[in-house]
Protein backbone atom coordinates (compact mmCIF):
# COMPACT_ATOMS: atom_id res chain seq x y z
CA UNK A 1 0.00 0.00 0.00
CA UNK A 2 1.39 3.37 -1.03
CA UNK A 3 1.53 5.63 2.03
CA UNK A 4 3.18 8.52 0.22
CA UNK A 5 6.63 7.98 1.74
CA UNK A 6 9.75 7.44 -0.37
CA UNK A 7 11.17 3.96 0.20
CA UNK A 8 14.77 4.30 1.37
CA UNK A 9 17.13 1.45 0.51
CA UNK A 10 19.40 -0.02 3.18
CA UNK A 11 22.94 -1.27 2.59
CA UNK A 12 25.51 -3.26 4.52
CA UNK A 13 28.57 -1.27 5.60
CA UNK A 14 31.46 -1.69 3.14
CA UNK A 15 34.87 -2.79 4.39
CA UNK A 16 37.10 0.04 5.71
CA UNK A 17 34.12 2.34 6.37
CA UNK A 18 35.21 5.19 8.64
CA UNK A 19 33.46 7.83 10.72
CA UNK A 20 33.02 11.27 9.17
CA UNK A 21 35.41 13.77 10.75
CA UNK A 22 35.31 17.52 11.02
CA UNK A 23 37.82 18.78 8.47
CA UNK A 24 39.27 22.17 7.71
CA UNK A 25 41.71 22.38 4.87
CA UNK A 26 43.81 25.45 5.65
CA UNK A 27 46.30 26.54 2.98
CA UNK A 28 49.66 24.86 3.47
CA UNK A 29 51.55 28.10 2.84
CA UNK A 30 50.58 31.70 3.49
CA UNK A 31 52.27 35.09 3.63
CA UNK A 32 51.81 38.02 5.98
CA UNK A 33 49.57 39.56 3.30
CA UNK A 34 47.27 36.52 3.08
CA UNK A 35 43.72 36.81 4.46
CA UNK A 36 43.59 36.19 8.20
CA UNK A 37 40.81 33.65 7.68
CA UNK A 38 43.42 31.40 6.01
CA UNK A 39 45.12 30.78 9.38
CA UNK A 40 42.07 30.68 11.66
CA UNK A 41 40.81 27.42 13.11
CA UNK A 42 37.12 27.68 12.20
CA UNK A 43 34.96 26.01 14.84
CA UNK A 44 32.20 25.53 12.28
CA UNK A 45 34.53 23.05 10.57
CA UNK A 46 36.69 21.79 13.44
CA UNK A 47 35.18 20.53 16.67
CA UNK A 48 36.04 22.71 19.66
CA UNK A 49 37.95 20.94 22.43
CA UNK A 50 36.46 21.82 25.81
CA UNK A 51 36.94 20.89 29.46
CA UNK A 52 35.15 21.52 32.73
CA UNK A 53 36.68 23.76 35.37
CA UNK A 54 36.89 20.96 37.95
CA UNK A 55 39.14 18.77 35.80
CA UNK A 56 42.68 18.24 37.11
CA UNK A 57 45.43 20.05 35.23
CA UNK A 58 47.13 16.71 34.52
CA UNK A 59 43.96 15.46 32.82
CA UNK A 60 43.65 18.74 30.92
CA UNK A 61 47.23 18.44 29.69
CA UNK A 62 46.62 14.84 28.63
CA UNK A 63 43.59 16.01 26.65
CA UNK A 64 45.71 18.66 24.92
CA UNK A 65 48.22 16.00 23.91
CA UNK A 66 45.60 13.55 22.65
CA UNK A 67 43.77 16.27 20.69
CA UNK A 68 46.95 17.94 19.39
CA UNK A 69 46.08 21.38 20.77
CA UNK A 70 47.61 23.79 23.29
CA UNK A 71 44.42 25.63 24.25
CA UNK A 72 41.17 24.30 25.71
CA UNK A 73 37.97 26.25 26.15
CA UNK A 74 36.52 25.86 29.64
CA UNK A 75 32.75 25.49 29.65
CA UNK A 76 29.98 25.26 32.23
CA UNK A 77 27.36 22.51 32.26
CA UNK A 78 25.11 24.61 30.00
CA UNK A 79 27.88 25.04 27.42
CA UNK A 80 28.67 28.65 28.27
CA UNK A 81 32.33 29.59 27.98
CA UNK A 82 33.71 30.47 31.42
CA UNK A 83 37.41 30.62 30.56
CA UNK A 84 40.34 29.16 28.66
CA UNK A 85 43.41 27.20 29.68
CA UNK A 86 46.67 26.83 27.75
CA UNK A 87 49.67 24.55 28.01
CA UNK A 88 51.59 27.56 29.30
CA UNK A 89 49.11 27.89 32.18
CA UNK A 90 49.81 24.29 33.18
CA UNK A 91 53.55 24.13 32.51
CA UNK A 92 54.34 27.65 33.68
CA UNK A 93 54.60 29.27 37.10
CA UNK A 94 50.92 29.21 38.13
CA UNK A 95 50.95 25.65 39.57
CA UNK A 96 54.27 26.35 41.33
CA UNK A 97 52.77 29.38 43.09
CA UNK A 98 49.70 27.41 44.14
CA UNK A 99 51.87 24.70 45.67
CA UNK A 100 54.33 27.02 47.42
CA UNK A 101 52.04 29.86 48.47
CA UNK A 102 48.64 28.24 48.96
CA UNK A 103 49.90 24.74 49.80
CA UNK A 104 47.58 23.05 47.31
CA UNK A 105 48.92 19.57 46.42
CA UNK A 106 49.75 19.18 42.75
CA UNK A 107 47.22 16.37 42.38
CA UNK A 108 44.44 18.69 43.58
CA UNK A 109 45.16 21.59 41.22
CA UNK A 110 42.18 22.00 38.91
CA UNK A 111 41.62 23.85 35.66
CA UNK A 112 39.75 26.55 37.61
CA UNK A 113 42.91 27.36 39.59
CA UNK A 114 45.06 28.29 36.58
CA UNK A 115 42.70 29.12 33.70
CA UNK A 116 42.09 32.63 32.39
CA UNK A 117 38.48 33.46 33.36
CA UNK A 118 36.02 34.72 30.78
CA UNK A 119 36.05 38.32 32.03
CA UNK A 120 39.81 38.48 31.40
CA UNK A 121 39.70 36.96 27.91
CA UNK A 122 39.92 39.25 24.91
CA UNK A 123 38.57 38.26 21.52
CA UNK A 124 38.67 39.54 17.97
CA UNK A 125 35.44 40.20 16.09
CA UNK A 126 34.67 37.90 13.16
CA UNK A 127 33.65 40.83 10.98
CA UNK A 128 37.07 42.42 11.55
CA UNK A 129 38.85 39.13 10.84
CA UNK A 130 37.22 38.97 7.40
CA UNK A 131 38.96 42.27 6.58
CA UNK A 132 42.32 41.47 8.23
CA UNK A 133 45.57 39.95 7.01
CA UNK A 134 47.79 37.32 8.60
CA UNK A 135 50.22 40.10 9.49
CA UNK A 136 47.48 41.96 11.33
CA UNK A 137 46.80 38.92 13.52
CA UNK A 138 50.49 38.32 14.20
CA UNK A 139 50.84 41.94 15.32
CA UNK A 140 47.87 41.61 17.68
CA UNK A 141 49.36 38.47 19.25
CA UNK A 142 52.77 40.10 19.61
CA UNK A 143 51.36 43.24 21.20
CA UNK A 144 49.26 41.20 23.62
CA UNK A 145 52.18 38.80 24.24
CA UNK A 146 49.84 35.87 23.74
CA UNK A 147 50.07 32.62 21.81
CA UNK A 148 46.34 32.42 21.06
CA UNK A 149 43.43 34.68 20.19
CA UNK A 150 39.74 33.83 20.20
CA UNK A 151 37.37 35.06 17.51
CA UNK A 152 33.81 36.03 18.44
CA UNK A 153 30.84 35.79 16.06
CA UNK A 154 28.06 38.19 17.02
CA UNK A 155 25.96 37.64 13.90
CA UNK A 156 23.91 34.75 15.30
CA UNK A 157 20.27 35.65 15.88
CA UNK A 158 19.06 32.64 17.86
CA UNK A 159 21.82 32.62 20.47
CA UNK A 160 24.22 35.03 22.07
CA UNK A 161 27.80 35.59 20.85
CA UNK A 162 29.67 32.43 19.87
CA UNK A 163 33.37 31.60 19.89
CA UNK A 164 33.73 31.05 16.16
CA UNK A 165 37.47 30.60 15.77
CA UNK A 166 40.91 30.40 17.31
CA UNK A 167 44.22 31.83 16.13
CA UNK A 168 47.36 30.01 17.24
CA UNK A 169 50.83 31.51 16.91
CA UNK A 170 52.18 27.99 16.36
CA UNK A 171 49.75 27.25 13.52
CA UNK A 172 50.41 30.62 11.90
CA UNK A 173 54.17 30.05 12.07
CA UNK A 174 53.77 26.61 10.53
CA UNK A 175 51.84 28.01 7.58
CA UNK A 176 54.27 30.92 7.19
CA UNK A 177 57.22 28.52 7.31
CA UNK A 178 58.88 30.45 10.12
CA UNK A 179 58.95 30.49 13.92
CA UNK A 180 57.02 33.31 15.54
CA UNK A 181 57.49 34.17 19.20
CA UNK A 182 54.78 36.15 20.95
CA UNK A 183 56.02 35.48 24.46
CA UNK A 184 58.04 32.79 26.16
CA UNK A 185 58.65 29.50 24.40
CA UNK A 186 56.04 27.22 22.88
CA UNK A 187 56.12 23.77 24.46
CA UNK A 188 56.37 20.77 22.16
CA UNK A 189 53.99 17.87 22.69
CA UNK A 190 56.99 15.72 23.62
CA UNK A 191 57.78 18.15 26.45
CA UNK A 192 54.15 18.08 27.55
CA UNK A 193 54.19 14.28 27.66
CA UNK A 194 57.48 14.28 29.60
CA UNK A 195 55.93 16.63 32.17
CA UNK A 196 53.05 14.20 32.67
CA UNK A 197 55.41 11.24 33.04
CA UNK A 198 57.71 12.90 35.57
CA UNK A 199 54.88 14.67 37.35
CA UNK A 200 55.42 17.05 40.23
CA UNK A 201 59.08 16.06 40.65
CA UNK A 202 59.91 17.44 37.24
CA UNK A 203 57.92 20.64 37.48
CA UNK A 204 60.84 22.94 38.09
CA UNK A 205 62.57 21.88 34.89
CA UNK A 206 59.36 22.26 32.91
CA UNK A 207 58.63 25.83 33.95
CA UNK A 208 58.89 28.30 31.10
CA UNK A 209 58.83 32.06 31.04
Amino acid sequence: MDNGYFKLATHSLPKNTQVFQFLQNLPEKVTMASPAIDVMTDLRRVKAVTVSSDLSIDSALQKMISEGVRLLLVTASDGAVIGAITAHDILGEKPIRLISQEHIPHSEIQVAHVMTPRNQLEALDMEDVYQASVGDVVEVLREARRQHALVLDRSTETTGPLVRGIFSITQIGKQLGMEIQATGRVQSFAEMEAWLIHGEMGMSSAVVS
